[in-house]
């Protein structure tokens, strides 16, 4: 296969009509053919989870899928999750627990708990922990990420 395809990326509830190549990574596509840069790039390898977004509500890792496989799948990225001004639950809680310091990795780790909570919103604290586990941070130590995560996930519980 060569050339460029034409493709819809449905990203935040808008579509976007790019040309890609096939090899060319969703991370790459939703960055520079869509224009969002809130979804990071970080070691291009599916390990650090700073790329990370939802494709039909799933958490994953957009270095590592291609643009042409999202086609015709809702993909939801960090730009998605507020609402107008009004930042969501667990940006929120994010702020108010200090669980970010750099923030280069808070866009994937907003991603992967959204997803996750969505789906399993009485997740235990074990296993939640394993989750966040799957994503990098080189500098908050994790204590107030998981701190940020339970209070929103307690939060999206009562509500």
């Amino acid at each position: 296969m060569s050339g460029k395809h034409d493709l819809v990326l449905s990203v935040n509830g808008r579509d976007y009509a790019v040309q890609v190549e096939p090899r060319r990574t969703l991370v790459d596509a939703i960055r520079e053919d869509c224009g969002l840069t809130g979804t990071h790039i970080g070691c291009e390898h599916g390990v650090c989870g700073a790329c990370t977004v939802l494709v039909d509500g799933a958490p994953v890792r957009s270095c590592l899928m291609f643009a042409v496989q999202a086609a015709g799948k809702a993909i939801r990225t960090v730009e998605g999750l507020a609402t107008g001004d009004e930042l969501s639950v667990l940006q929120r809680a994010f702020m108010e627990h200090h669980g970010l310091q750099c923030g280069f990795c808070t866009p994937g780790f907003l991603m992967l708990v959204t997803g996750v909570l969505e789906r399993e919103p009485d997740i235990g604290d074990e296993e939640l922990i394993d989750v966040l586990a799957s994503n990098l941070c080189r500098c908050t130590g994790y204590q107030n990420i998981i701190k940020a995560v339970r209070a929103a996930a307690q939060e999206l519980r009562t509500k």
